[in-house]
Parts: C-alpha cells; sequence; structure tokens
C-alpha cells in the first residue's frame, strides 16, 4: 500500500529531491483517484531498478508531451518494463502499447501528497 507523505520525503520534496505528479483519469482506481497528487524520485539509480509491484510514472512511447503513471509487472533482462494500470478495465498500458524502456521512466512514486 501506498503511504501518504513522511516528515522525510516532505523534506526531499523542499530540496527539489522529488517531484510532484498529479494522477489523471482512472487507471490506478482504487488506489490513487484522479487529481490525487504523488511525490516521484526522479532519480534512477541504475543498481536499484524498478521491480515489479512499484509504481513508476514514465513518458508515454506513442504520445510525446504525455506521462502515465503505472504499475510495473515485470522487467526483462534487456531493462525494459511492462506497466498495467490497476484498473485494468480502464487503463491503456503496455498491454496497448508495449514495453517501456528504462530511459522513458520518468520516477518512481514514494507517497501520496496529501
Amino acid at each position: 500500500m501506498l503511504s501518504d507523505i513522511s516528515l522525510k520525503e516532505f523534506v526531499l520534496w523542499v530540496l527539489r529531491k522529488r517531484k510532484r505528479f498529479r494522477v489523471k483519469g482512472n487507471s490506478m482506481l482504487p488506489l490513487l483517484k484522479p487529481q490525487e497528487e504523488v511525490l516521484i524520485d526522479p532519480k534512477i539509480d541504475p543498481n536499484q531498478l524498478p521491480k515489479a509491484g512499484d509504481i513508476v510514472v514514465a513518458k508515454h512511447p506513442k504520445q510525446e508531451n504525455l506521462q502515465v503513471i503505472k504499475r510495473v509487472i515485470s522487467v526483462s533482462e534487456d531493462g525494459s518494463l511492462f506497466l498495467e494500470g490497476d484498473n485494468l478495465k480502464e487503463s491503456t498500458d503496455s498491454r496497448v502499447f508495449g514495453t517501456v524502456k528504462l530511459e522513458q521512466i520518468v520516477g518512481r512514486v514514494t507517497c501520496r501528497f496529501s
């Protein structure tokens, strides 16, 4: 379960080590609601790649200026990620646009910003 903001995450946001992201759409219901905000860690450490179960923000592979928030389902040996929304009926994800390269990951969600 995704936790609400902690003092540590708040301080990291103030120090600009975290970024805010506003959820759009219903693809992550019931966990994340439309207009809810989360904090993301934009630094992807090559030694700590996203893993199955992580929630990430990624650049949409087919629409240049669009970012999506999805759960990592699997990571292949070449580092490509298969992403899905929690609400499969209302999610456009890797089932539609294919896997996402690590370079397309904007950041890993660390907590809700509330």
